[in-house]
């Protein structure tokens, strides 16, 4: 796409934001929980708690809202590609786990961010939008943090 061009706008409903949500908030916590354990640089350490307390903190919420509505929280599957990159990190020593955990929370971060915000701006159900517009912050927070990281290395 070039540079200026926007995305299209996408309409993203409950029964799709849901999943995708729980399963990426999950992603986020397993892979900062093996940062914080085995990250070299101390910045990363930092930002990795950081991102497991909020990502916590953001599935509890999804959570209650959920039950709010009568709507239990679906089983939380990690999507494929998470899975690999769990893998991928597990697999990784020293600075490469270093550098391969701050791109993938960068294009995890970025994806979440796009998502919250179509959701914020065009959900389906009113809970769910606040929601997304409460934890929208946070996430634009973790990906200024990550790349802030990136560019140091």
């Amino acid at each position: 796409m070039p540079a200026g061009d926007a995305a299209p706008m996408m309409i993203i409903d409950r029964a799709t934001f849901v999943p995708v949500v729980a399963g990426a908030n999950a992603f986020e916590v397993q892979s900062s929980t093996l940062a914080r354990d085995h990250a070299l640089n101390k910045d990363i350490k930092e930002v990795a708690e950081m991102i497991i307390a909020d990502h916590t903190k953001a599935g509890e919420k999804l959570k209650v809202t959920l039950e709010g509505k009568g709507v239990p929280l679906p089983e939380t599957q990690l999507a494929p590609k998470h899975r690999k990159m769990i893998e991928q990190l597990q697999a990784a020593k020293g600075n490469d786990f270093d550098t391969l955990y701050l791109d993938m929370q960068a294009e995890a971060h970025m994806e979440a961010v796009a998502l919250f915000r179509t959701y914020a701006s065009s959900g389906d159900d009113q809970a769910l939008v606040g929601f997304a517009k409460e934890t929208l912050p946070n996430l634009e927070t973790h990906l200024a943090h990550v790349k802030m990281l990136i560019e140091k290395k």
